[in-house]
C-alpha cells in the first residue's frame, strides 16, 4: 500500500507530524489537488474520465494518487465511480474562496510577462 503523510509521524515540513502539515504534504503531492478538485466539481466518475478531466495526468500517477486519497479517507468508491468524501468536500469547500482570489492574481499580473 502506498506509504501516506501521517499526523504525529514526520512529514515533509513537520519532524512532529503536525496534523496541517500533513495534509499539505499529502495534497502537496503531483495532482493530488487536481484529482480532489475535479471530483469535487465535476461529481463522481470513472478511472477513465477523470484522467480526461486531469488533461495531462499519466494513468500511473492517477492510479497512485487514487489510491494515497483512499487511504487517507478523502476519496472512495462508489456505484457512479470515484468520489469524494465528506471530509474531502470539506476541504475542497475550505479552499474554494482562494479561486477568485487566484483569478485576481492573474488580472494583477497581466502585462508583466517577460
Amino acid at each position: 500500500m502506498e506509504k501516506i503523510p501521517y499526523p504525529g509521524k514526520p512529514v515533509r515540513g513537520s519532524e512532529t507530524g503536525n496534523p496541517i502539515m500533513a495534509l499539505f504534504d499529502l495534497l502537496g503531492r503531483r495532482w493530488a489537488m487536481g484529482v480532489l478538485w475535479q471530483l469535487c466539481s465535476g461529481g463522481p466518475c470513472t478511472f477513465r474520465e477523470l484522467q480526461n478531466r486531469c488533461e495531462s495526468i499519466s494513468p500511473a500517477v492517477l492510479n497512485s494518487r487514487i489510491r494515497e486519497l483512499r487511504q487517507a479517507k478523502l476519496l472512495e468508491k462508489g456505484e457512479l465511480g470515484y468520489q469524494p468524501t465528506e471530509l474531502g468536500k470539506q476541504i475542497i469547500s475550505s479552499i474554494y474562496p482562494l479561486k477568485s482570489l487566484a483569478e485576481q492574481w492573474v488580472e494583477s499580473l497581466k502585462g508583466t510577462e517577460k
